[in-house]
């Protein structure tokens, strides 16, 4: 207990892992300005494991592309070791079409940003992750619905998939609508609720599916077939 209240009085910590001294130089000083130590940098995700496992930081900001181990492996080793209630990963990108998008999103990663991201959003972004919640945009959630409006292979169906069955029908409906990209304020409007009603039905929906945040609950939703990819159509 002693242990976890020191931990959230103290400023936040954060990883910062590029393979560009000069994003992760300047992305240093960002997080600094706002109080956010940065207590290691790493050039590639070798050095991201290894930082993370020194320094035990609540935040890494992870590129993809990186030499030796890319973002994605980085990813998957660093939240296989860690709590992960207490570390969160953004995946850093050059732009939103990046190929590997995916493939971080589902090693565990909270988010993305942009390297181009203005300073106030990478602060409010690194804050926002580490509270819990998701860094899932319009487009990132676009890319998970062509993803698997373009697989070959049968996805199965809600109906068997035996997680979802322990969610209440409005537990299922917020799922459905919260996979097409929809804020909690969004939501709540659409539902006809209050934004801490709907706060509350996402927290239990990760809860029951053992999930670590909103981009889990998405892929999930489009994995199990629970909503269609023309659903955001609909």
């Amino acid at each position: 207990m002693a242990d976890a209240m020191t931990r959230q009085a103290a400023p936040l910590r954060a990883v910062i892992a590029d393979d560009q001294a000069l994003v992760r130089t300047g992305f240093g000083m960002i997080l600094a300005a706002d109080g956010i130590e940065v207590t290691a940098e790493a050039a590639d995700g070798a050095e991201a494991v290894a930082a993370v496992r020194r320094t035990h930081p609540d935040v890494v900001l992870m590129d993809i592309r990186m030499p030796r181990m890319d973002g994605i492996e980085a990813t998957r080793q660093i939240l296989a070791e860690a709590d992960p209630q207490n570390l969160r990963v953004i995946i850093l990108t050059t732009y939103d079409l990046d190929h590997y998008v995916y493939a971080a999103l589902t090693a565990g990663a909270s988010g993305f940003l942009l390297k181009d991201v203005t300073p106030e959003h990478l602060v409010a972004a690194v804050r926002l992750v580490q509270s819990g919640d998701a860094l899932l945009a319009p487009t990132i959630t676009r890319r998970l619905i062509e993803r698997f409006a373009n697989r070959e292979e049968p996805r199965p169906t809600a109906t068997f998939h035996r997680a979802l069955s322990d969610l209440t029908p409005r537990e299922l409906e917020v799922l459905r609508l919260l996979a097409t990209g929809l804020s909690n304020a969004e939501l709540a409007d659409r539902l006809f609720l209050s934004p801490t009603t709907v706060k509350t039905h996402v927290g239990r929906i990760l809860s029951k599916l053992n999930l670590r945040d909103r981009v889990q609950a998405v892929v999930l939703a489009y994995e199990t077939g629970l909503i269609s990819p023309n659903a955001r159509d609909a």
